[in-house]
């Protein structure tokens, strides 16, 4: 089945989707004082299908998992934060987490897209055949976009406790779903991209122990401490040491710092030759 449009029009259609979400939910929240529940999440299940059509004709034009440059890591981090706001929205039908979702993925797309050059290093077969390292990268990528909701959520959580201290239970803060559910879910969802980043490095590992293969290594050393700064606070939570608020602030703090290593593990750095930068669509 051939697609109407080109890969980066489907992007950009869902980055305009994730905006109208955003903007949608802006004024019922502005305007109405209460967030647009169903319609921002049809708007972003709009958004996450034209996504999802864009990387698919990305992913078989590169021949694999369309992971090749900072474009494609980007998208694919909002695609994976979309994919799990998707699977757990109905318990947050009543909450601000899809208008904070819309946000999030609307900006981090659209920032993606307004920067041709992070599109100018696309490769072909980046992983060289080799489908430990390409489910290595999908994962690691993939545990970002847990990250991503974490964050958001944790946002939540820190807006929800500021609301009871102020004593501030009214508007839009009534909205918010209760303390103990928003942490349970941050710690849900450290707990998942936990896991899904350490088991992306041990199928990781596989590869990486046999002499055929080409490490980066600043690619595993920046991946482990991601890694280890997720089992750390998860660790830190479980045991009590750590309170609520300042576990929020700190996932507040790890889902920025995932993203700009980003730069420093493109798996295509150094493996094959590059193809032309794309002309302009």
């Amino acid at each position: 089945m051939t697609l109407p449009f080109t890969d980066r029009t489907w992007l950009w259609l869902a980055a305009a989707l994730y905006l109208a979400g955003f903007i949608q939910g802006s004024i019922a929240l502005f305007k109405r004082g209460r967030p647009a529940g169903g319609a921002t999440y049809l708007l972003i299940l709009l958004g996450y299908l034209a996504q999802l059509a864009g990387l698919a004709l990305r992913g078989r034009a590169v021949g694999g998992c369309p992971l090749g440059n900072s474009f494609e890591l980007y998208q694919f981090t909002a695609w994976s934060a979309i994919t799990l706001y998707l699977a757990v929205g109905a318990t947050f039908r009543l909450s601000l987490l899809g208008y904070f979702t819309a946000c999030l993925a609307s900006t981090v797309t659209l920032v993606s897209l307004l920067f041709p050059s992070w599109d100018a290093g696309q490769r072909v077969r980046i992983f060289g055949h080799n489908p430990w390292i390409e489910l290595h990268a999908a994962l690691a990528v993939f545990s970002y976009g847990a990250f991503a909701l974490l964050a958001l959520t944790s946002l939540m959580f820190l807006l929800r406790h500021f609301s009871l201290k102020s004593k501030r239970l009214g508007g839009w803060f009534s909205f918010l779903p209760s303390i103990r559910d928003l942490d349970q879910m941050g710690l849900r969802l450290l707990a998942a991209g936990a896991a899904i980043l350490g088991f992306a490095l041990a199928v990781g590992a596989v590869s990486w122990t046999r002499p055929e293969t080409v490490v980066n290594l600043e690619k595993v050393v920046v991946t482990m401490v991601v890694a280890g700064a997720a089992f750390a606070l998860l660790l830190l939570r479980l045991r009590g040491i750590l309170p609520a608020r300042r576990c929020a602030l700190a996932c507040l703090i790890l889902f920025p710092a995932a993203l700009l290593s980003l730069a420093t593990v493109e798996p295509s750095r150094g493996r094959v030759p590059a193809r032309p930068a794309p002309a302009a669509r």
